[in-house]
């Protein structure tokens, strides 16, 4: 089963948190309003028992109410009722009704429920729904109280007042309706809202997923447009582009690493295949055998420094920062690359003039890793200088960090090739001419080594002068 996208997960969820909020509401104001309501009509029945009641106790007393007998009463009590939209019923202390306002209920024998007679009698209003034990077809809301004697302050008899729930229902369901119209429009709205604003934040997410599938089709000239209004997608998107430019550095680079490796590899191969077959067939004269044998025994060994290099820079690649850093002498490591370098000093007939201080100068990295950053500018430096120049190594302090310079005099070299030294392969026409044992690996090596180290290298080249300068960080 196909898992829902991110629109949908994003709507459904938008959409049921404002259904379920929309729930809660119509729930909440629903038993609001018919609470509301239901009080409304008991505080007003409960005005006209009261008065009822006031009116009634002549009558239970057995008295003549303002001089008009039984048929007075029971005319001032349906008037009572045409008021209030209301029936009365005036009951005796048993519940049985002895006079009634509703002409449904005129000559038949009525008696109140006992569960509301017996509340009555208690001395509290009663307020509820009935239907005078099966008198009507449907439940009416009634208020009824004692008639107390205003003398002994007994119970003289039960007046209630019965209102038709009907009425009550209708107001309810008016209200209900206006708020079920109401909550419908809103939820509408928000729905409608919702999947356009949904649908708006995850255009550029789906955008992305696009991108990436046709990255592993190898296009890697796609981008993502940020959406200009949602920070953090638009902070996505960068970040997107941002590795989207990378990955395409890096599939360049690749390309033209393997284009350079081919090339470097093809020249010594096609070298030592020509001169083996020469030899074979007997092409080359035997004279000249031990020269051609040279020859192939050159190209061979700069196929073993091309794939040692290679392996050096597969090395270095693998991790992208030195984390075990050691405390090591700066001015040792120079040392040994000068020894190191000694032979191929001397057979180029040049002089070194070092600069090192005699006390430690303790710095923090990887001792043989910055060793090589010394032995490959020193063998860089050592192959472009003059036979018999003068090579120069100093270390000097600065801001917390050590600064190695290693310098030659030679040609100079051109400000826009400078930046290009540390390349891959890279060779300016002159040195590709001079430089016959080399495969351009070597200040390549350099920037990888002094990257991991979170250090920088500069070079300059003025009137002949090419210096070398790197940093490495201080330690006590």
């Amino acid at each position: 089963m196909r898992p829902k996208s991110l629109y949908w997960h994003q709507f459904i969820l938008t959409a049921g948190m404002v259904a379920l909020a929309m729930s809660v509401l119509a729930v909440s104001f629903f038993a609001l309003s018919y609470n509301y309501s239901l009080n409304e009509k008991r505080d007003t029945m409960k005005k006209d028992v009261v008065l009822i009641s006031e009116l009634s106790r002549a009558y239970f007393a057995g008295g003549d109410i303002y001089g008009y007998g039984d048929l007075s009463f029971r005319q001032l009590a349906s008037y009572v009722a045409d008021l209030s939209g209301e029936d009365v019923l005036i009951c005796q202390t048993d519940g049985t009704v002895l006079l009634t306002s509703d002409e449904q209920l005129v000559g038949r024998s009525l008696k109140l429920p006992e569960n509301i007679v017996r509340e009555a009698l208690s001395g509290t209003t009663y307020s509820g729904m009935t239907n005078l034990g099966g008198v009507y077809d449907r439940k009416e809301f009634i208020v009824c109280m004692t008639v107390v004697s205003q003398y002994d302050g007994h119970s003289m008899g039960i007046v209630a007042m019965l209102s038709d729930s009907s009425a009550l229902s209708e107001m309810w369901r008016a209200f209900a309706g206006i708020f079920l119209f109401t909550a419908l429009t809103v939820l509408l709205t928000a729905v409608v809202a919702c999947s356009v604003v949904t649908a708006k934040q995850t255009k550029p997410l789906q955008d992305m997923v696009k991108a990436s599938r046709r990255f592993a089709g190898g296009n890697f000239d796609q981008r993502v447009v940020k959406s200009g209004s949602i920070g953090e997608i638009d902070e996505l998107a960068d970040s997107f582009n941002a590795m989207a430019d990378s990955l395409q550095r890096t599939e360049l680079q690749r390309r033209e690493f393997i284009a350079n490796v081919s090339h470097e590899l093809k020249t010594p191969m096609t070298t030592i295949g020509g001169y083996t077959d020469g030899i074979l067939d007997g092409t080359i004269p035997p004279e000249k055998t031990n020269q051609y044998l040279q020859t192939i025994s050159d190209e061979t060994k700069r196929l073993a420094r091309l794939v040692r290099r290679m392996l050096e820079i597969s090395r270095l690649q693998a991790n992208d920062i030195i984390r075990d850093k050691k405390r090591f002498d700066i001015c040792e490591s120079m040392r040994c690359a000068i020894i190191s370098m000694e032979k191929k000093i001397r057979d180029r007939g040049l002089d070194v003039e070092a600069e090192i201080p005699d006390e430690p100068v303790w710095v923090l990295g990887d001792p043989d890793l910055i060793t090589q950053v010394i032995y490959n500018l020193l063998e860089n430096a050592a192959k472009f200088a003059p036979k018999g120049s003068v090579l120069k190594l100093g270390l000097g302090t600065r801001n917390g960090k050590a600064l190695v310079a290693i310098q030659n005099r030679g040609e100079t070299i051109p400000p826009e090739e400078l930046p290009l030294l540390f390349e891959r392969f890279h060779k300016s026409d002159k040195s590709r001419s001079e430089d016959k044992d080399g495969v351009g690996l070597g200040l390549y090596i350099v920037k990888a080594i002094l990257s991991q180290h979170r250090e920088e290298i500069q070079v300059t080249s003025v009137d002949g002068v090419t210096t070398f300068t790197f940093t490495i960080t201080l330690t006590k």
